[in-house]
């Protein structure tokens, strides 16, 4: 037996505002937005979906779970990120082919480098 993959779930501050910060970062769309929960997908009939829950308090270690991103330009990718309200971050990646930000928010996710 397997399962499928239904969402992704964030616990923030301001659900909606990362929603949507995550929506354009990635594309997507905001297919529900409720007090408790804001849900983003590539399109509303597509999974998996990212699922934006409130919490009380702010995140204070490195995140556990994290995403990976892969654009085809990652210089031009980490411009536009940071030009929204991403930062820098440094986990102690060192000389990694990846560059390390964070959202508003402070999770933190990786820009690669394009394949090949």
């Amino acid at each position: 037996m397997s399962s499928l993959w239904e969402n992704l779930t964030v616990d923030a501050l301001d659900p909606g505002r990362l929603a949507r910060w995550w929506a354009e970062a990635l594309g997507y769309q905001v297919v529900t937005e409720e007090p408790d929960e804001v849900e983003i997908r590539q399109s509303a009939d597509r999974l998996p979906g990212i699922v934006f829950v409130p919490v009380a308090a702010g995140k204070e270690t490195k995140n556990r779970l994290h995403i990976d991103l892969r654009p085809a330009d990652q210089e031009a990718e980490v411009e536009r990120l940071v030009d929204m309200g991403a930062r820098h971050v440094d986990i102690g990646q060192g000389d990694a082919g990846w560059t390390v930000l964070a959202d508003p928010e402070g999770n933190e996710f990786c820009v690669l480098r394009p394949r090949g």
